[in-house]
C-alpha cells in the first residue's frame, strides 16, 4: 500500500520545480513530514554520429562549481511529450537533429526526494542544425568514441548519473540489436 498524503504545503516554487513539505502516513502506520521536489520530467539522449562516436557536452554546473561531462538533456516544456523534448533539446544543445530515435527506458535519478523521471533516447543519423543555447547554458560540444566515453565512466571522468545510465543503456541496446 502506498503512503497516504495527509497534507501538502508549497515551500518554494521556482522556474523548473516546486519544493513541497508533505505530511504522509506510511503503510506501517508512522506519520512523517517529508520535503519533496516535484519536477515536470525530462528527456536525455545519447547522440550517435558516424564511426560509433557519441556527442557529449562539457557543461558548467554551478551547484558543483565546475564543468562536467554529460549527454544532452532538458526539462519538458508544458504539454510536451518526452520525444518532442528530446528532439528540441538535441538541436538546442548540440546543433544536430536526428532522423532515427530509439527509446531506451526511463530513470529516476533521486527518488529519495524527487519525483523526476528522465526519459532516455538513442538519437542517430544526425543532421547539422542551428544550435540555440539557453542564456544560462555554458557548454562545449565534443565528439568522443563510444568506447572511450564508457571508459571515462570507469575512470571517474564522467560522474553524471543520467549520462552514465544513458551510455550504458545505449551500449547494451547496440550490442543486443
Amino acid at each position: 500500500m502506498p503512503a497516504k498524503l495527509n497534507n501538502s504545503v508549497t515551500l518554494y516554487e521556482g522556474r523548473i520545480f516546486k519544493l513541497l513539505r508533505e505530511n504522509i502516513t506510511l503503510s506501517n502506520g508512522i506519520t512523517v513530514d517529508l520535503d519533496v521536489i516535484h519536477h515536470p520530467g525530462a528527456s536525455a539522449m545519447v547522440p550517435l554520429s558516424g564511426n560509433d562516436n557519441v556527442v557529449l557536452i562539457k557543461q558548467y554546473r554551478h551547484a558543483l562549481r565546475d564543468f562536467i561531462w554529460e549527454i544532452p538533456a532538458g526539462t519538458f516544456d508544458p504539454n510536451e511529450t518526452p520525444l518532442e523534448c528530446a528532439k528540441r533539446e538535441l538541436i538546442e544543445e548540440i546543433g544536430f537533429s536526428a532522423n532515427t530515435w530509439q527509446k531506451l527506458g526511463e530513470i529516476t535519478p533521486v527518488p529519495g526526494y524527487s519525483n523526476e523521471r528522465i526519459h532516455m533516447f538513442l538519437a542517430s543519423d544526425l543532421v547539422p542544425a542551428r544550435q540555440d543555447l539557453d542564456k544560462d547554458e555554458v557548454l562545449d560540444v565534443h565528439e568522443v568514441p563510444l568506447d572511450e566515453a564508457v571508459q571515462m565512466i570507469h575512470e571517474g571522468t564522467i560522474q553524471d548519473s543520467k549520462t552514465i545510465s544513458g551510455l550504458f543503456m545505449a551500449t547494451h541496446w547496440l550490442r543486443e540489436r
